[in-house]
């Protein structure tokens, strides 16, 4: 299929993207890698009237260390980038494992971190990341800038706290502490498949973070294992049951727990 008509504008800075943006009378959607947007166009499951192309926008193309230790990613950073940089398997060992999940080298190599963080498939690791590693997701819209920890971000299937006129500049990923052990496991069909079930977890000497993904309608920050069955809510599709949705996502918050208390060491 092919998508519906549409206008396109590629900004050369983000003040040029907002104004677009902000325009009421027009639906715009923003174009990061479109790994994610073109498909659905094409389906005519999204029918924006113009597409805002970030392709232009230097100021958003970054990868790096802040002050307070935390990975900063700008918007137009793609998943390749992410898994080429050594400071962030070194770093963020649990967010690196997770994003070779994501596709194919193909996909990686247009698909970008932020763009996938507000598309939110809840099958997706990216949001399952962000939740495990208590990232902070920063937009930009006509009021200036605001900060949403991961926590209030994801809402519901495809659903974000953006309000009209926002866009996603940014994802920081606290690093972290001393001490942590990590594991990220999923179920998919193949390698490269959107998960059928997933988890993501980060054990830290103050806090544990345990997030089942695939299995309701935004991921799951979780205590321990034992929340899993109650609290996961899988649908029926033709790939899996929910009932062996539920199954699987108990084994692996099991499993993933272990790992991740072993690797902190005990």
């Amino acid at each position: 299929m092919k998508p519906a008509s549409f206008d396109y504008h590629a900004p050369a800075t983000l003040a040029e993207a907002l104004e677009l943006l902000g325009d009421d009378a027009v639906e715009s959607r923003v174009l990061a890698g479109g790994q994610s947007l073109v498909p659905m166009m094409n389906f005519r499951l999204a029918v924006p009237e113009a597409l805002v192309d970030l392709r232009r926008i230097e100021e958003l193309r970054y990868l790096r260390t802040g002050a307070d230790g935390a990975l900063e990613v700008g918007a137009r950073t793609t998943q390749a980038e992410l898994l080429r940089d050594p400071a962030v398997a070194a770093g963020w060992p649990l967010l690196h494992a997770g994003v070779t999940h994501v596709g194919h080298p193909q996909v990686r190599s247009r698909g970008t971190v932020c763009g996938s963080l507000a598309h939110h498939d809840p099958h997706g690791e990216l949001p399952a990341l962000a939740l495990a590693l208590g990232a902070t997701i920063t937009v930009a819209g006509p009021d200036g800038r605001r900060r949403i920890a991961a926590e209030d971000f994801f809402v519901s299937f495809y659903e974000v706290a953006l309000e009209s006129g926002e866009m996603v500049v940014e994802a920081r990923f606290p690093a972290p502490p001393a001490g942590s052990g990590w594991s990220f496991r999923e179920i998919a069909r193949r390698h490269g498949d959107f998960a059928l079930v997933g988890v993501a977890c980060l054990v830290a000497p103050a806090e544990t973070r345990l997030v089942v993904f695939g299995a309701a309608e935004r991921p799951l920050l979780l205590a321990d294992p034992g929340e899993v069955a109650a609290a996961v809510r899988p649908l029926d599709d033709l790939h899996a049951s929910a009932e062996y949705r539920r199954q699987v996502a108990v084994q692996l918050a099991g499993e993933a727990l272990a790992e991740a208390r072993e690797r902190a060491g005990g």
